[in-house]
């Protein structure tokens, strides 16, 4: 069993509105990030802060979801980690939200991987998903909120996946990045 924790609780600065809900393939721009992780998780955990509301609505129905609220996701992007890995009762992957071009093949070949943390990398860079065994889920959740997932990461053996998928390194965070993903290009 294998769950995912997709991350949708901050404010969006640069993008200056919801961009977890912008139109993107006729679907929220979440929603295309839920449905690449979906055929390799038995469950996805969102983690909401600032725009809870609009996205709890539109994934309330699903029940394969489960939607939590992050009370401290003003505090910075771990403390929604934090809140997710709460809810976790095996293996997960973290992503934030914005990812929507993660291929399939790469949570497989993730979930084929060795190690207690799985990596991809795409032509030298390191991306998302990240793959965590359950065990480091107590070690996570000692961490001080002011920590990162990155730091954390670091602190341990790490099995640096290599894909073929550019998407891996490809979020959304400004207005340009979402002009060329709806233009099919990837984002700058």
């Amino acid at each position: 069993m294998t769950e995912g924790i997709v991350l949708a609780g901050g404010y969006a600065s640069r993008m200056s509105q919801n961009k977890m809900m912008l139109p993107f393939a006729g679907k929220p721009l979440i929603a295309a990030t839920i449905m690449r992780m979906r055929s390799s998780v038995d469950r996805i955990i969102i983690v909401t802060g600032h725009y809870h509301g609009a996205i709890a609505s539109y994934f309330s129905e699903m029940s394969d979801i489960t939607i939590v609220f992050n009370p401290d996701y003003d505090r910075g992007m771990f403390t929604s980690v934090q809140r997710g890995v709460q809810e976790t009762k095996s293996d997960f992957f973290v992503t934030p939200g914005d990812y929507p071009l993660i291929s399939e093949n790469t949570y497989q070949s993730l979930i084929m991987a060795a190690g207690k943390i799985r990596v991809p990398v795409y032509q030298g860079r390191r991306g998302h998903p990240i793959f965590f065994d359950h065990t480091l889920k107590g070690l996570l959740l000692a961490c001080d909120p002011s920590d990162n997932l990155k730091a954390f990461r670091d602190r341990y053996e790490v099995n640096y996946v290599d894909v073929d998928d550019p998407g891996v390194i490809q979020d959304i965070d400004t207005p340009s990045d979402y002009h060329h993903l709806n233009r099919g290009g990837k984002p700058e």
